[in-house]
């Protein structure tokens, strides 16, 4: 992993003159021609330590700290990165923003660790009429799941899921919304789906679509989350520790969801937690549970850690990728961090 792709001008070249023209022929009058999808620079600095003040420690909880990098760019509209999706070569990876744009790219590695990021592109996430999302103010996306070539993007405020066919289309694909329960309709407003995943052909709630709001709330302070379509559709909830709200979730090669934990205080600063469940403990009506398998504060190299992403390393292990939210602020940072976890 890490080394370059080969490159193939003539037939790049030509892939991308056949799409400009395909596009330019299918827009009517005055339809407006979406932008290709920009490249971008994304700069990378090492983090060579999850706790500064114990250099030499990569045990965390059940994980082991594998290495990360804090990243930055020239380019205006990168940051606000709010969900990640790698891919099983834990190299390709698309994510997307808190306003409405995809950012995909590689990273790359030396060894088992991550040192920088090639071929980044960002583009606006495109509604139906081909204008962006966020045109329509729907440009809170905070979550984000795959199923083979479709993308589904959890959409906060507005509480809807839009669904996208970037396997034909790719980061020009237009999102449909789909149907979702009524339940999702009444989430707190900017406290809504922030876990978005899709679970594979072969384990427990195969075909559904799980979602977990932030911190929309039942009567007895648990959060709602809800299982879209598959066989046994409905409604559960999550056990709510502490201050901690959800910011993400992945399904495992291991047949477990890993749910990404956040909590926040102006004392305290930021916190992270993940905790680890069964997907056969989910059904409709459960009160679901789980072991944490790491927590970490501001002593920590962490910041607002929004997305979460698990494949299976070359060496078996389960290989977790995080990435922060930076709110486009000049105090926060966008961190990629990885741990392996031997399951």
């Amino acid at each position: 992993m890490g080394e370059g792709k080969s490159k193939r001008p003539s037939l790049a070249l030509g892939f991308a003159l056949s799409t400009l023209l395909t596009l330019s022929a299918s827009a009517q009058p005055g339809q407006r021609v979406p932008d290709d999808p920009v490249a971008i620079e994304i700069r990378a600095q090492p983090i060579a330590a999850l706790l500064p003040n114990d250099p030499t420690r990569v045990r965390f909880g059940a994980l082991t700290f594998r290495g990360g990098i804090a990243l930055t760019s020239p380019y205006k509209e990168f940051g606000g990165v709010s969900a990640i999706r790698v891919a099983a070569d834990g190299a390709r990876f698309l994510a997307v923003t808190d306003k409405g744009r995809w950012l995909r790219g590689r990273i790359v590695y030396e060894g088992t660790r991550p040192v920088g990021i090639a071929d980044a592109e960002m583009a606006q996430v495109l509604g139906t009429d081909g204008k962006p999302l966020a045109a329509r103010g729907w440009f809170d996306t905070e979550s984000l799941a795959l199923d083979g070539g479709t993308a589904f993007l959890g959409i906060e405020r507005v509480n809807r899921i839009v669904r996208l066919d970037i396997g034909k289309q790719g980061l020009l694909a237009r999102a449909e919304p789909i149907a979702t329960p009524p339940g999702i309709a009444t989430l707190p407003n900017n406290k809504g789906l922030e876990c978005l995943d899709h679970v594979p052909a072969g384990m427990p709630l195969a075909g559904t679509l799980i979602a977990i709001s932030e911190r929309g709330l039942d009567e007895a302070g648990n959060i709602k989350g809800f299982l879209i379509g598959g066989d046994n559709p409905g409604e559960f909830t999550v056990r709510r520790i502490g201050e901690f709200d959800i910011s993400d979730c992945a399904v495992t090669p291991a047949g477990d969801l890993f749910l990404l934990e956040r909590s926040f205080s102006r004392l305290a600063g930021v916190g992270m937690r993940i905790r680890r469940v069964p997907l056969a403990a989910i059904k409709p009506g459960a009160l679901i549970d789980g072991p944490a398998l790491i927590e970490a504060d501001m002593n920590h190299q962490i910041d607002n850690m929004e997305g979460l992403s698990v494949n299976r390393a070359s060496d078996g292990s389960l290989l977790l990728t995080l990435i922060s939210d930076d709110n486009f602020s000049m105090i926060q940072r966008t961190l990629l961090l990885q741990f392996t976890l031997a399951d």
